[in-house]
């Protein structure tokens, strides 16, 4: 083996171990903390809702068909009520994001590249 490859060897098992001491560090699983505590309820929150929309579908077609005003039913309304919710989620997260999430990640890389050096 070269040098080089020896020296990138040594350089790629030196950035294993720090990302492995950032990996455990209290800021990291504060982090992911953080945004397990979002992602997994609005996820939940949205499959629930996206299933209710589909068992209806199947099992209440009476209530789902039913017309609003027009050819405008009320299944027509909770399908395109789970693209409002999706695009309503994603503008909760970017928001979420901006002000919890995106400062402490930002603070966290800059303690590591600053203790890389």
């Amino acid at each position: 083996m070269s040098n080089d490859a020896l020296d990138r060897e040594v350089d790629t098992s030196d950035s294993g171990f720090r990302y492995a001491e950032v990996q455990q560090s209290t800021e990291f699983q504060d982090l992911r903390r953080r945004f397990r505590r979002f992602v997994f309820p609005m996820t939940a929150l949205f499959l629930a809702w996206y299933f209710l929309y589909v068992l209806m579908s199947s099992f209440a077609v009476d209530f789902m068909s039913t017309k609003v005003f027009g050819e405008i039913n009320i299944g027509l309304i909770f399908g395109l009520l789970q693209f409002v919710s999706t695009f309503a989620i994603t503008i909760a997260y970017v928001r979420w994001a901006d002000r919890h999430f995106d400062p402490a990640a930002e603070a966290l890389r800059e303690r590591v590249e600053g203790s890389a050096s």
